[in-house]
């Protein structure tokens, strides 16, 4: 991949946006159901959670608010449709907008040959877009290193935001600009004006170590990490999760676990004051989807299964 394609993918990402605008993958393989304790499921929902979830700072977990586009970079183009088709399914099945053609990116994934060059570089020419300086809108300086310098075969970055929940309008101070100020509505401990949204991801795909999986499998990774901030050392080895894919390529694509992680993401409230509070709400959310699971699938049965 050049230089200069590298720049025009990361020219894509290089502003931070302005106040949000209000074929089929595979079927995945059927897992055995366990049958568990109330208790047990949750702490296992709850290790799940902590493991992946990976928000900026010390905010809570963020998620798209707005519509959500999906641009490929570097594949052949039925290829690169084929991951834009399927990420846009998912967002909309979580009632997300996903961008019509022609929309401006601001979920890319770059196909290239060499994973650590390419991020390397794209890193060391749009810092800015990386890094854009505002208080609680990503990762440590650390975690961007360890983004230029890993050897896995997808890599990825995330940029949010806290926001005014009523306008969208950034609720911290960049570089150049003037403090913002937020109107308080309500007068809360538990309740706050402000979200975190997602604002930009980017995502490189290292072509040398994906051959193993197949395009459903890459594709339903990709939009796990474009529509929630993952963790990328996240320890996932015990839970059925796409996450695994790499380490074991008989993993199905998106597992129910994983639709449940980003169903639950997309319905708490994300007013709640605290990244713990948040947290909490999804696991609870994930404890409901899958006591109705197991109603649905026996409505006598003795209690929830793991999915």
């Amino acid at each position: 991949m050049s230089f200069s394609a590298l720049a025009l993918a990361a020219a894509l990402l290089v502003q931070v946006p302005g106040p949000p605008q209000v074929p089929p993958a595979e079927e995945p393989s059927q897992l055995e159901d366990v049958v568990v304790e109330g208790r047990r499921l949750r702490t296992v929902i709850q290790d799940f959670v902590g493991e992946v979830a990976a928000p900026a700072g010390v905010r809570g977990p963020a998620r798209w608010n707005g519509p959500v586009c999906i641009g490929v970079v570097n594949l052949r183009g039925e290829v690169a449709q084929y991951i834009v088709d399927r990420a846009s399914d998912v967002a909309r099945e979580l009632g997300l907008t996903a961008g019509e053609p022609g929309c401006r990116p601001n979920v890319l994934i770059i196909a290239v040959d060499d994973g650590r060059a390419a991020a390397d570089s794209i890193v060391e020419a749009r810092r800015a877009a990386f890094r854009p300086g505002g208080s609680g809108m990503t990762r440590s300086l650390r975690a961007l290193d360890e983004f230029r310098t890993s050897e896995a075969p997808v890599r990825w970055w995330h940029v949010s935001a806290p926001v005014d929940s009523e306008t969208g309008a950034l609720a911290t101070r960049l570089p150049g600009m003037d403090a913002p100020r937020t109107a308080v509505s309500t007068a809360s401990r538990i309740r706050t004006d402000i979200r975190d949204d997602l604002l930009k991801a980017i995502i490189v795909v290292d072509v040398r170590k994906t051959a193993a999986v197949s395009l459903a499998q890459l594709a339903d990774y990709c939009t796990l990490v474009a529509l929630a901030q993952v963790d990328p050392k996240a320890d996932v080895a015990t839970f059925e999760t796409v996450l695994n894919v790499f380490a074991d390529p008989s993993t199905p694509g998106l597992t129910p676990w994983d639709l449940d992680y980003l169903k639950a993401l997309y319905s708490v409230e994300q007013n709640s004051v605290g990244a713990n509070a948040r947290g909490a709400e999804i696991v609870d959310q994930m404890m409901r989807r899958a006591a109705e699971a197991a109603a649905e699938e026996d409505p006598a049965g003795p209690g929830p299964r793991l999915p």
